[in-house]
């Protein structure tokens, strides 16, 4: 390591000796002073108009809070155990935009296989499932709600 070496031998010997000298060099600090501005924010409002909009005090507001979105209702559950529709998926936008030959057998798992529900989510285009198969090392995919057979029981034994 020629690098270290050269460290070793004293070339940067401007370190050493700033290590070693006891004096210590003063740092002035800055002059810095809080002063109260004269001027008001441009987004608060003048002491006149706040108290013209106020109601008289005998009446008091009413507090209006704004709705709470509704939960979404989804057509299943986080857990449940499906398979995907065969001749759905073959006729889907999904399937096109893979690109895959007509009658591709290397994505046979999904329809033979059982996925387990990993998420659920409504966007623009409709609800969506996260589905994950076990046993079979692939990623995760987003499939339409619509083309998933729902399955009470897992048929087969995991790996």
């Amino acid at each position: 390591m020629a690098f270290s070496a050269a460290l070793s031998q004293g070339a940067f010997s401007t370190t050493s000796t700033f290590l070693h000298n006891p004096k210590r060099i003063p740092i002035p600090s800055p002059l810095i002073r809080a002063v109260k501005s004269s001027e008001q924010p441009a987004n608060e409002k003048p002491a006149e108009a706040a108290n013209a909009q106020k109601p008289p005090s005998g009446a008091q507001p009413t507090p209006t809070a704004a709705p709470r979105p509704k939960k979404p209702v989804y057509s299943m559950k986080k857990g449940q155990i499906v398979r995907v529709d065969k001749e759905k998926y073959l006729n889907s936008v999904n399937y096109l935009s893979v690109g895959h030959p007509p009658y591709y057998k290397g994505l046979d798992y999904i329809y033979e296989d059982r996925g387990e529900v990993l998420d659920l989510r409504i966007f623009e285009t409709g609800e969506y499932a996260l589905i994950a198969w076990v046993g079979i090392p692939t990623a995760p995919a987003w499939l339409p709600t619509d083309m998933l057979i729902k399955s009470d029981k897992l048929d087969y034994e995991r790996i």
